[in-house]
């Protein structure tokens, strides 16, 4: 049977106001790890976070193979990724100590955090590409 064109329509914006609930839970728990993380001792405001390029996580795996698996002898930090005089810096974010001393809830609130903010990054960068397109001439087609 045919779709019609109000259910998909209705299922278009079920999937809008999704990603928008998503969105704004998303930035509401990253302001909640900011503080409990103590990423705000290095960072005046949340807003800054996502001026970073990238973020990474030292100490434990966000592979797939290895989610969430400490890495023995290693210590645990949040390090973003800063572009300065066209090169790119590390600023180290927050530091946790050794990985096998790291609390077991502590390591997910951190996995969590950097998740989370790729996650809202990465939106940011639709809203980018999509401004960028808005830029670009339109031309009619023949």
């Amino acid at each position: 049977m045919m779709e019609s064109s109000i259910e998909k329509l209705k299922r278009l914006t079920d999937k809008i106001v999704g990603y928008e609930i998503l969105r704004r839970e998303n930035l509401k728990r990253i302001k909640e790890l900011f503080f409990s993380l103590g990423i705000d001792k290095k960072i005046e405001t949340v807003s800054e976070l996502f001026e970073f390029k990238a973020m990474n996580l030292g100490g434990i795996s966000l592979s797939e193979e290895n989610f969430a698996q400490i890495k023995e002898g290693r210590y645990v930090q949040i390090i973003a990724i800063v572009k300065e005089n066209e090169r790119m810096k590390n600023v180290n974010l927050a530091y946790f100590g050794r990985s096998e001393k790291l609390m077991e809830d502590r390591k997910y609130e951190i996995i969590e955090f950097v998740l989370r903010w790729r996650l809202e990054k990465s939106f940011k960068n639709v809203e980018h590409y999509k401004e960028l397109i808005e830029k670009v001439p339109k031309i009619e087609k023949r």
